[in-house]
């Protein structure tokens, strides 16, 4: 039996500085004899650093290797105990904890990459969430590709998290007579109309979802196809028919979104008149709550009332469900309103395709590092999207300039970076999902190297966001782990929040996020730098390490002598531990 400690509590402020840790060692802090106070109780474990609410716990020497009291000596590991995302599982056993990939990838899937098969490949290269669009497919082709992502979760040991994408109300164009593309000539006359002609569309000519476009758009408009991948110009209008010139050829798909122009300025009357979730999008809506995905991304949001609304009918419809809600920044009007969307979202996509249609293009990039900078204010996910590989659709290699593009977006360190048609519809979605995969951890890796000696302050967290003590804690977590080269920070989390506060930290060492409901794991691997495992686990604080420690060695994920950081829901506390 471990004999009893005796350790002191120093009470102090929970906004402490670790400037003269080192590894191994503790220094002694001067404090008023006001706020100490000494406790004679056997800890849990011996001698260790914790922070435990306002509270400092420092060890006069070193740190402390974890020794349960009453274990008994394990011969045999049920390593089913703990599940972790198999994909995942082999890159900490090939690269190793530290060189772990943090910036997670979200795919759309798409008749290239909807088969069994195909999203395997996908699982095995990294995908931490599978994309349906809501815009393209039936409700029974979107039926099939959860069930298989449901499968390769259940049979094959993966974590992959499905997020549903609803159509929005914002003019598009039609499904283009079934075809998968129709190319678009400089010169060409096309016809662009209110009429519905199914499958035996005229040539040249694409249906509008939108009833008064004919009577709002005007002779000498500009039209822009996909934030202006094509672009005509109205030579005519002709009752519910809009005659137009193409003036930059490309290529049009099935559902682009259109946006037209006026003397050089967008034309925004129409998007007052349409609803942010359209009568098509409740009816999805109500399909993704009965398949149970796990978040999902509202298009053209222009308000917090629509997030606000929307998650009240998911949690009268579902009181047990964990369905995030994702807010789409693709428009004007979000960004008018962009602080209180994202508080008010469970997280964020900056949709830069859509949004670069409305605001000059220049504009973008400063955009999109301001969102992803606020999310992570306001401790929110967001990803970023939109013609990250975009020449990967033809061919099987990037453009240098995708590529910095990418770093740039790592470099930012938003949570996730996603791919739309290159692996919806393109020719290489594995290669393009490994040049995400490669650039992501060459860039991290390149910013933890040019950081090594600088000091780790995260931003402030929004005073609109109530951290409090845990929020304290998470960040006290990530400096101690970065100053002392930590193998790992794990944090034991019922719901959630612990972790994501964890992840805002952006700490260089991979944080193990245990959960007991698969929901709640297949959430967090959204988020920057969590390894999200399934574990049920207890209040009591030694007997989880204990289980942990074992489960993780028998796995090979961690092994003796690995510096670990331990916060938890349970236990207001930081916990700096050696594995035996």
């Amino acid at each position: 039996m471990t004999p009893s400690i005796t350790s002191q509590s120093l009470r102090l402020s929970s906004s402490f500085s670790i400037a003269a840790l080192q590894p191994h060692t503790f220094s002694k802090i001067p404090l008023p004899k006001s706020h100490l106070r000494v406790s004679r109780q056997a800890p849990l474990f011996k001698p260790i650093l914790a922070v435990q609410s306002n509270v400092l716990l420092p060890d006069a020497s070193k740190t402390a290797t974890f020794q349960p009291s009453n274990a008994p000596h394990l011969t045999a590991v049920n390593t089913e105990a703990m599940e972790v995302d198999r994909a995942t599982e082999v890159e900490l056993k090939e690269n190793g904890s530290r060189s772990k990939r943090r910036t997670k990838i979200v795919c759309t899937i798409g008749p290239r990459t909807c088969g069994f098969d195909e999203l395997e490949a996908l699982a095995v290269g990294g995908m931490n969430v599978a994309r349906i669009n809501m815009c393209h497919g039936t409700h029974e082709w979107n039926r099939k590709v959860i069930e298989h992502v449901r499968r390769l979760n259940e049979e094959r040991g993966f974590a992959i998290a499905i997020m549903m994408d609803t159509q929005g109300s914002e003019i598009h164009m039609g499904d283009l007579g079934g075809a998968t593309s129709s190319k678009a000539e400089d010169g060409e006359i096309w016809t662009f109309t209110v009429r519905s002609f199914g499958s035996n569309c005229p040539e040249r000519t694409i249906s509008v979802n939108y009833d008064g476009f004919a009577e709002d758009i005007k002779v000498g408009d500009e039209l822009l196809v996909d934030g202006g991948m094509v672009r005509f110009v109205v030579t005519e209008k002709i009752g519910p028919d809009v005659i137009c010139c193409c003036t930059d050829p490309g290529l049009l798909l099935p559902r682009a979104n259109l946006t037209f122009w006026r003397n050089g300025s967008l034309v925004q009357e129409h998007n007052a008149m349409l609803p942010t979730i359209s009568s098509k999008d409740w009816l999805d809506i109500d399909y993704g709550i009965a398949e149970g995905v796990d978040f999902i991304a509202v298009s053209f949001v222009k308000s917090a009332e629509v997030i606000k609304h929307l998650k009240s009918y998911i949690a009268s419809r579902s009181p047990a469900s964990n369905i995030a809600v994702i807010a789409k920044i693709e428009s004007i009007d979000s960004l008018k309103n962009l602080n209180e969307i994202i508080l008010a979202s469970d997280g964020a996509m900056v949709a830069r395709g859509d949004l670069g249609a409305q605001v000059p293009l220049e504009q973008v990039p400063s955009i999109q590092e301001k969102i992803v900078q606020l999310c992570r204010q306001l401790n929110k996910p967001v990803i970023v999207a939109s013609q990250l590989l975009e020449s990967m659709i033809e061919y099987p290699i990037p453009t240098r300039a995708e590529v910095a593009d990418v770093s740039e977006l790592v470099r930012q360190q938003a949570d996730a970076l996603m791919l739309s048609g290159e692996s919806a519809m393109g020719q290489f979605p594995d290669k393009a999902l490994a040049v995400l995969r490669s650039v992501s951890l060459r860039i991290e890796k390149w910013c933890r190297e040019g950081k090594q000696h600088a000091t780790f302050e995260p931003p402030p967290i929004s005073s609109s966001v109530s951290a409090g003590i845990p929020g304290e804690i998470c960040n006290g977590a990530a400096k101690i782990a970065n100053k002392l080269k930590a193998s790992a920070l794990f944090v034991y989390t019922k719901t959630g929040q612990m972790a994501s506060l964890l992840s805002r930290s952006r700490p260089d060492c991979p944080i193990f996020a245990f959960a007991p409901m698969s929901s709640v794991r297949r959430r967090l691997n959204l988020q920057w730098g969590l390894v999200p495992f399934c574990l049920n686990f207890s209040d009591d604080m030694e007997s989880n390490l204990n289980q942990t420690f074992s489960l993780l060695k028998a796995r090979g994920l961690i092994k003796s002598g690995d510096l670990i950081i331990v916060v938890s829901d349970m236990l207001q506390c930081i916990q700096v531990i050696n594995v035996p």
